[in-house]
């Protein structure tokens, strides 16, 4: 029984391309091009008028927003579409609300659903039974390919063997460990970061201090020539980042951050990198490698924040950080703090730093400016 009919042929025949990540853009071109060379066979099929959707292309079929999938079914609501085209079932849907809306839209207008094995009329009960066991074994192959994936990572987390990124400051060395850069520019610029801090005491002085003595510090970029350190001037966000990451206290930390999933307007929507608790962090494996601090100093760094941002750190009311010149002795610069509640704005000497830390030298390599 041929079920494409003259009415089906009077409409246009949408053909639906998607591709869930950026990576398959990049990497999988072949089924790219065989989605699209569908076009040709709805012609072949008989259909004049041919449009192809490929809105969705990088994004996931797994209940997300699509604005191409809602074009699609805006089309067929509007019954100007006879044939919905896809290579497989798994194009058009990764979930069973999508997929089964689609069904139900298609067999209200008589929208027939063509992939690579053959012409289904969601109308047929046959049709129909076949249709729903095709969507909810895509459903389930999402399941099943994402638990594998996950458990396979998690596994080789709990060895401290998987490295997504790596800090900078670190290289990937023998047996794909961990090694501290050998650029010793890098290590001083870090080294001094934990140091100014451990005197001072706040992120934000930090990061004000260091633009002040002009000193930039490194972060990563990648590009055509893949990963690449640069130097640029400090910000808050970039000192808060290395205060706060227990990677430079020598640990392996796997699940520092998560994913949130919540309704907005009947869609999912993922929100990743969120923060989670210590308590929530799936592996934590001390002395994993060479630490730029000891684990005891990064606890303390991670207590004086908290508390700072909790107004309850030992941190002198309405204070404001002063720079005075180098001293003739030391050559580092004098830190104080100033009380502006006290009636002589006297200098309070809490903060002194004239020793430990001074600015690296700009006339000489950065590797000899630091005691």
């Amino acid at each position: 029984m041929n079920k494409i009919t003259p009415e089906h042929l009077a409409r246009s025949a949408y053909v639906y391309v998607r591709q869930s990540t950026a990576d398959q853009l990049l990497n999988n071109p072949e089924s790219r091009r065989r989605q699209y060379a569908l076009a040709a066979r709805a012609k072949a099929l008989g259909w004049q008028n041919v449009v192809v959707i490929d809105e969705d292309l990088g994004r996931s079929g797994g209940g997300q927003a699509r604005p191409g999938f809602e074009r699609l079914l805006a089309a067929i609501c509007a019954d100007s579409a006879g044939a919905v085209l896809a290579i497989e079932a798994s194009r058009l849907a990764r979930n069973g609300r999508d997929w089964h809306t689609l069904l139900e839209f298609c067999a209200f207008v008589d929208t027939l659903i063509i992939d690579e094995d053959g012409v289904y009329d969601p109308r047929l009960v046959n049709d129909r039974l076949l249709l729903g066991m095709k969507g909810t074994f895509s459903e389930l192959e999402l399941s099943i390919l994402r638990q594998r994936s996950q458990e396979a990572l998690r596994l080789k987390a709990a060895r401290g063997d998987l490295h997504t990124t790596v800090a900078v400051g670190y290289v990937r060395g023998a047996n794909d460990r961990l090694e501290q850069d050998p650029n010793r520019r890098i290590h001083e610029a870090l080294s001094l970061v934990f140091c100014k801090f451990a005197e001072i005491g706040s992120v934000r002085q930090v990061a004000l201090w260091l633009r002040q003595e002009r000193i930039d510090l490194p972060t990563l970029a990648h590009g055509p020539q893949g990963r690449v350190v640069e130097w640029r001037p400090p910000r808050y966000n970039t000192v808060h980042r290395l205060l706060t990451n227990p990677v430079y206290a020598g640990a392996y930390v796997f699940g520092r951050t998560g994913s949130r999933v919540r309704l907005e307007a009947g869609r999912k929507v993922i929100t990743r990198g969120v923060v989670r608790r210590r308590d929530q962090w799936e592996v934590l494996i001390r002395d994993h490698h060479a630490g730029y601090l000891s684990w005891e100093e990064y606890e303390r760094n991670q207590q004086t924040i908290a508390g700072n941002a909790n107004m309850k750190g030992a941190m002198v009311p309405r204070a404001s950080i002063i720079s005075l010149p180098p001293t003739s002795t030391s050559g580092g610069r004098r830190i104080f703090w100033l009380n502006k509640k006290g009636s002589n704005d006297r200098p309070l000497p809490t903060a002194a730093c004239s020793t430990v830390c001074r600015p690296p030298d700009v006339t000489k390599p950065m590797s000899q400016s630091l005691p």
